[in-house]
């Protein structure tokens, strides 16, 4: 018996690396010249289904203007777990943002999509600001946003 639970983990240990191998996504998203204080940006995964599905990354790190990311805020639940260390600085106005995500090789080609959410005090909300399918032949296509940001890129 312990013959056959040592085999299985060790089976398991050796599968276990090709079952979550993530690759590292460079996020490149350039801001509008909208005036006025920074943007705060949420980057997430949402399946087929729109659903959402995980965090990228969060820019603006006072948590008490995160609800204004509202699909972002509805998927996460604003659980602290779905974006802890996944955080920096608001991005200022005509600024760019380039932050290097690990996304697993498993949900390319498999109809997830990124989407970012954007939203600036005493601004527009923008759910969705920005969204691209998440294919290997659309890495490096620019996608215009439709709110603060003016364009978003990823690049496997």
């Amino acid at each position: 018996m312990k013959t056959i639970i040592a085999g299985t983990c060790l089976a398991g240990a050796l599968a276990l690396p090709g079952l979550v191998h993530a690759r590292p996504v460079v996020l490149t998203t350039q801001l509008q010249n909208y005036g006025g204080n920074g943007a705060y940006l949420a980057f997430y995964l949402t399946d087929a289904a729109g659903k959402y599905q995980k965090t990228l990354w969060v820019a603006g790190s006072k948590v008490k203007y995160y609800k204004h990311m509202s699909d972002w805020a509805r998927g996460s639940g604003l659980n602290p777990r779905e974006f802890d260390g996944l955080s920096g600085a608001s991005v200022g106005s005509g600024k760019t943002l380039k932050i290097t995500v690990d996304v697993a090789d498993t949900l390319i080609d498999a109809g997830y999509e990124i989407r970012v959410d954007s939203a600036v005090e005493d601004g527009r909300d923008n759910p969705a600001d920005a969204r691209a399918a998440l294919t290997k032949q659309g890495g490096g296509k620019p996608v215009k946003g439709r709110g603060y940001i003016k364009s978003f890129t990823y690049d496997l």
